[in-house]
């Protein structure tokens, strides 16, 4: 076989386009069955023009790089140019990496351009969506009504940074984005670089309450106080490659419980009419005044006894309340907060202050004192507690999936790009960010409601129709059957959006408690001519008689003894007050055992 031949077969069996244009009129002499593919022509296009064959490419840069690399020999190479070709009938987008070589005739004059073109369209299509994904969840961080940071690397650099974390810390986004965390608040190095470097070594989360912060906002020095958590999120290979911080300014807060402790030897004579308990120690003999309200405190009817205030402190905080005093015998306040068991056995929570009156020698000889009943609050502390563990672990979650198939796509498109294993992680990806964008938009909706934004839009319609339209992706699933029973001709004006998500927010409750109760019914009735009801029911375990009344709080899950029941508590919340802003009723009926019954009711008119 002649060396012709021979290299005619090597460019024919490539399995990458090799073509050769010459002379001025770029008349195409060689065109392998890779190029004709790739260019949607067969070998009709040889002996043509470049411009004839390829019209399309009239207004594309390549005919001019061609008549370049033919005048100064210069060898021209692309990673990923674009290129729209008429394949098919129809103009269509390609991407491709090629270089153009000079070939010189024997006289050594450069008479012919010779391509070698490899197709990237799938690696570069792949990578745009990459970059759309980490857009879109930069965008969703961007939106949480929480301060988020994600810093990353070595060199702790801040990767995206939303308003509220930007509000936190007093700073410009250029001041911050993309630079060191240290560089960005060098106020807070000193204190918190060692414990977001122990994050990243240990991988363990690090969470702090009220920490003071003394921050430079807008070029003034302010004390602040934060409730943050700095949160490990791990690569494939278990490695920390960023933390999250999630934070949440209270200052307010603080500042204010400061500001009545502070004030309360001014306040004591109108204590009285409030919900605080007041007292009255005579130091030399032990005895104990009290006021109504703090025998109520108590849980004791009549006058409380010295002895009946010692034994009511929960076994497990005597000794709080005994370093309390010892503090007390040094600096005349005392303050503490213990537990106190009632005579019927519960448990509450209760805030002491007192302060020593002394005489002229400078000995005590009573101590006024007010006691204040703060089980509510605690129960909100450690909700709210709950809840920023909850909402960062539920965004964790979803994130280090999504970083970590990124990795995997960054590694797939240097090794492999071809692999048909991209698009699976892409949309994984996509799946992630469903996910968060679910959380986000809950954490919004609260929002709106605290700000009275959540607003109707209401149609008239057929409940049964928007019943059979929603839940489809509990339908498609195929494990669970959605039974729709009742009287399906009932109409009524409403929010369907609003309604829609309130039954959907329901059934979801009914798999996520209730995974093997397979049927799920959702009953229409109009037990009352102004109003109809909607029941969805399911017959699984029940639900505790003593989590009933508190199932429609903010941030309250039912059961969190498990990680299978995921979500921020914000569901029953949001359906509630839909629900009323409708002018309608929402409740549960159950027994353990027996399944649940959620209802909502909405008026006729």
């Amino acid at each position: 076989m002649s060396p012709e031949n021979i290299y005619q077969n090597i460019v024919e069996l490539s399995p990458f386009p090799v073509y050769v244009t010459t002379g001025e009129d770029m008349i195409i002499t060689v065109a392998n069955d890779a190029t004709l593919k790739a260019w949607g022509r067969d070998k009709s296009v040889l002996g043509k023009k470049f411009s004839e064959a390829l019209p399309e490419l009239k207004d594309q840069p390549f005919a001019g790089l061609i008549q370049h690399v033919l005048r100064t020999g210069e060898v021209y190479h692309t990673e990923n140019d674009r290129a729209d070709l008429m394949v098919d009938g129809r103009l269509q987008t390609y991407y491709y990496k090629f270089t153009y070589q000079p070939m010189s005739d024997a006289s050594g004059n450069i008479s012919s351009v010779l391509c070698f073109a490899s197709d990237v369209t799938e690696l570069e299509l792949a990578r745009q969506e990459v970059a759309r994904t980490n857009q879109r969840l930069y965008n969703m961080v961007r939106q949480a009504p929480v301060g988020i940071c994600i810093v990353t690397g070595d060199d702790r650099i801040v990767e995206v940074a939303n308003d509220s974390y930007l509000e936190i810390v007093g700073k410009q986004r250029s001041e911050l984005e993309s630079r060191s965390i240290w560089e960005g608040v060098p106020e807070a190095a000193e204190s918190y670089r060692p414990v977001l470097d122990e994050v990243f070594r240990t991988g363990k989360p690090f969470y702090a309450n009220e920490h003071p912060i003394l921050l430079v906002r807008n070029g003034m020095e302010e004390l602040v106080y934060v409730d943050f958590v700095y949160e490990p999120v791990k690569n494939t290979v278990g490695e920390v490659s960023s933390v999250m911080v999630v934070a949440i300014e209270i200052t307010d807060k603080v500042l204010s419980r400061k500001a009545v402790e502070d004030s309360e030897q001014r306040a004591l004579l109108a204590i009285e009419a409030t919900d605080m308990g007041t007292f009255e120690v005579d130091l030399d003999t032990g005895i104990l005044r009290t006021s109504e309200r703090l025998d109520v405190i108590f849980g004791v009817e009549g006058s409380l006894s010295r002895k009946d205030f010692v034994d009511r402190i929960h076994p497990d905080d005597i000794e709080v309340r005994a370093e309390a005093y010892r503090e007390m015998d040094r600096t005349g306040r005392l303050f503490y907060e213990a537990r106190v068991v009632w005579p019927d056995g519960s448990v509450h929570w209760i805030s002491v202050h007192g302060k020593v009156e002394k005489n002229g020698q400078g000995q005590g000889v009573r101590m006024l004192g007010t006691v204040l009943d703060i089980t509510d609050y605690i129960h909100l502390q450690q909700q709210k507690d709950d809840f920023i563990s909850v909402a960062s672990h539920e965004l964790k979650t979803p994130m280090t999936s999504v970083r970590a198939s990124m990795q995997v796509v960054d590694r797939l498109l240097k090794s492999d790009p071809s692999s048909p294993r991209l698009s699976e992680f892409v949309d994984k990806v996509n799946s992630n960010l469903a996910k968060m964008q679910q959380l986000v938009e809950s954490l919004l909706n609260v929002s709106k409601i605290s700000s009275g934004q959540l607003a109707l839009h209401k149609t008239d319609f057929v409940v049964a129709e928007m019943v059979e339209e929603c839940c489809d992706h509990i339908r498609m699933a195929g494990e669970y059957e959605l039974k729709t029973t009742g009287d399906t001709s009932l109409r009524v004006y409403a929010d369907k959006h609003q309604i829609d998500q309130v039954l959907v927010n329901l059934v979801n409750n009914a798999v996520k408690y209730a995974p093997l109760s397979k049927i799920i019914e959702i009953n229409i009735s109009k037990p009352h001519e102004n109003y109809i009801k909607v029941s969805v029911i399911d017959f699984g375990p029940g639900i505790p008689e003593a989590k009933i009344p508190h199932i429609f709080d903010r941030y309250y899950r039912a059961d969190t003894s498990g990680i299978q029941y995921s979500g921020l508590g914000l569901g029953l919340y949001i359906s509630a007050d839909i629900i009323k802003r409708h002018g309608g009723d929402i409740g549960v009926v159950s027994k353990e055992g027996e399944g649940s019954e959620f209802w909502f009711t909405l008026p006729v008119g």
